[in-house]
């Protein structure tokens, strides 16, 4: 059984890892938005928007108090998600009049960064969520339905 530093020290690791995938995600569309996305109509405006949001999700990864880390990993994860959706779809069918080649520069390490950032991520979530309620040291957690007594 893992002890709670042990633990701790999992999600400290599991947040860098996810805040910095997140952070490369958004730098990744900013740069290619300054590179000529900006001129394509529709998608221009949502590299702007998904870098601008990558960089400030990272920071609310890194920032967030423990407690809605859950909350904030999750719907990074989802937005990740998204963005890989929106890869794939450029990549096949198009999105929004326009369709991306494989060959295209930064293609190949965008959805290895996203798709790993879609895993960190759960996993952050999901650890975090599952300890939500996890007694701290030096904190009185009382039991469900118990009150505490008086204190001497």
């Amino acid at each position: 059984m893992a002890t709670e530093r042990t633990r701790r020290t999992a999600v400290l690791v599991l947040r860098i890892a996810a805040a910095a995938l997140t952070a490369t995600t958004g730098a990744i569309h900013l740069h290619l938005w300054a590179e000529g996305y900006r001129d394509l109509a529709t998608v221009g405006p949502l590299f702007l928007l998904n870098g601008v949001l990558g960089c400030l999700l990272a920071l609310a990864l890194l920032v967030t108090p423990y407690h809605w880390l859950g909350l904030v990993a999750t719907a990074t994860a989802l937005f990740t998600a998204g963005t890989l959706g929106a890869l794939f779809l450029s990549l096949t069918t198009g999105l929004f009049g326009f369709e991306e080649s494989a060959d295209a520069d930064l293609v190949r390490p965008t959805a290895v960064v996203e798709t790993a950032g879609v895993l960190v991520l759960t996993t952050l979530a999901v650890s975090a969520l599952s300890h939500r309620h996890h007694r701290l040291p030096g904190r009185h957690h009382p039991r469900p339905g118990v009150r505490p007594g008086p204190r001497p």
